[in-house]
């Protein structure tokens, strides 16, 4: 099978939704596997009809007839939000979304006692904010970590005795470290849990490995490697490995490792949400984004030029990318320039994972980063493709599928991988 895994190299918001949407609208597509993150993801796929939505938890395809989402156990679920996303899927036309889902029962649940503590924390920093979305993700992912046998997990919302006792321990703990939370009762929150267990599929892994041999599957990246929880810049970063990694132990546990392209995500312009390192960043620039704003959690939204320097270190992180998607060439004026080096310095070097002291200091450095800026590229996609060292096989000037162009495209819609 041709299955294909989509990575953002950036600090997310490349358009990895966008590129999702395209395969799946060119080729034959059995599912979408969510493997990393929760409900913070915020994929925009618009349709030329004019149709809108902002995927979340579902994958990116569902707006094509028959393309399943699965969200394998590296996913924090909400179902609290995801029955709202699905509401607003059924009104824009989708209103079977439901019913080709299926969820990992081991997948880890994000809870109001979860989002309630994230927010609280953030609070708390004040003007060290480290520009969480307030969603909990990062907090359920830490509770498990320090009580994997306790923490709340999909499968428990077909057990409510056991589901009630985890989330009343987890509010306690958290209460007890914070005060009181801005949460419901835990018996409130009960049946919306055994409403979502007896509407979704809820699975084991083995599914996973019948879908994978059944037809072609698109994994489906949140957020990105810059932000990745070892290799972005602490502690700027998200609980979440955000390289192809994941997607990788998914498909060699289903004896099917090597048989995924690898398509790394880029738009001309670098950016992120929020605080944290933006050599590039650039206030003068005359962009803004229709669908990422300011908002009270992530903070501003901000513009950079190209930054080869950051996008390089990404793409060791992740091991190297098939290919490369590059985005938002629309916004390729002659203001906008590229980055191939800061002052001082040509290279990040990755460290070993989990060295956040390193990353850290990582951080420090890159804070005082003086970007050096090269004119504004003729020719974008060659420009790109030489600054990284691999090929640009997707260019997009717009949201819409029919806006975009490349080999990749061409080979998806004539039914073959991209060589």
């Amino acid at each position: 099978m041709n299955h294909v895994m989509v990575v953002d190299l950036g600090y997310g918001d490349a358009g990895k939704g966008t590129v999702v949407d395209l395969l799946c609208a060119t080729r034959q597509v059995h599912t979408v596997v969510r493997f990393n993150g929760g409900a913070q993801a915020a994929h925009n796929v618009v349709l030329r009809d004019g149709r809108h939505h902002t995927f979340a938890q579902f994958g990116a395809g569902t707006f094509r007839p028959g393309v399943r989402t699965h969200l394998a156990r590296h996913v924090v679920v909400d179902p609290l939000t995801l029955a709202a996303e699905a509401d607003h899927l059924a009104s824009v036309g989708v209103p079977d979304a439901l019913d080709r889902l299926t969820v990992d029962g081991e997948a880890l649940l994000a809870t109001p006692y979860h989002r309630a503590a994230n927010r609280a924390r953030e609070i708390a920093r004040g003007a060290d904010r480290h520009g969480s979305c307030g969603l909990g993700v990062g907090e359920a992912v830490a509770y498990g970590l320090a009580h994997p046998d306790e923490a709340p997990r999909v499968a428990d919302c077909r057990r409510p005795a056991v589901l009630r006792r985890r989330l009343a321990a987890l509010r306690d703990r958290l209460t007890a470290e914070l005060g009181p939370l801005d949460a419901p009762p835990v018996d409130d929150c009960l049946p919306a849990y055994a409403a979502f267990a007896r509407r979704v599929a809820i699975v084991d892994r083995t599914w996973l490995a019948g879908a994978l041999r059944e037809g072609t599957c698109v994994f489906e990246g949140a957020q990105g490697v810059l932000l990745d929880e070892w290799h972005g810049f602490h502690p700027y970063t998200t609980w979440s490995t955000t390289t192809f990694a994941n997607a990788e132990t998914l498909l060699a546990e289903a004896g099917m490792a090597g048989t995924a392209q690898r398509l790394g995500v880029l738009r001309t312009t670098t950016t992120r949400h929020g605080p944290g390192p933006l050599v590039t960043e650039d206030a003068a620039l005359p962009f803004t984004d229709r669908h990422n704003g300011t908002n009270p959690w992530q903070g501003r939204f901000r513009f950079g030029h190209f930054d080869a320097v950051a996008h390089r270190y990404a793409l060791e992180v992740a091991g190297g990318v098939d290919g490369l998607a590059l985005t938002h060439l629309d916004l390729a004026r002659p203001e906008l320039r590229i980055c191939r080096r800061y002052e001082g310095l040509d290279r990040l070097v990755p460290g070993p994972a989990g060295d956040l002291d390193r990353q850290a200091a990582l951080t420090e450095r890159l804070m005082r980063a003086r970007p050096v800026l090269d004119e504004s590229p003729a020719d974008w996609p060659a420009a790109v493709s030489e600054a990284l060292g691999a090929p640009v096989v997707l260019t997009s000037r717009g949201p819409t599928a029919e806006e975009k162009e490349g080999p990749l495209v061409n080979a998806f819609c004539m039914g073959r991988a991209p060589a």
